[in-house]
């Protein structure tokens, strides 16, 4: 194993983002958010804040990729906070071929 991801040979972000599903991880990463925004080892008044960004009462609805990148470090230190390797690289992920 090179440390690369299955398929990272393959993507091509700055072209046409083919290869990429950052829809299904972004996914993946805001169910790790919510699994541990929902702990209460984690909890604090920002994943309020955060959700409620996430399904406004009024105007459009953001998608899970925007809410990663606009509040990318505190996500980074939640998933830091448990200590969570995997979750971590996800985002790391995430944000270098996605955001």
């Amino acid at each position: 194993m090179d440390g690369r991801l299955k398929g990272e040979d393959e993507i091509d972000r700055y072209v046409t983002f083919r290869g990429i599903d950052c829809d299904g991880n972004a996914a993946r990463v805001m169910g790790l958010i919510e699994q541990y925004a929902a702990d209460h080892r984690y909890t604090s008044p920002f994943w309020d804040y955060f959700f409620k960004k996430r399904k406004p009462l009024s105007g459009p609805e953001p998608d899970d990729l925007f809410l990663i990148h606009t509040n990318i470090n505190q996500i980074y230190e939640l998933f830091q906070s448990a200590e969570d390797e995997s979750a971590l690289a996800l985002l790391q992920w995430v944000e270098f071929n996605c955001c």
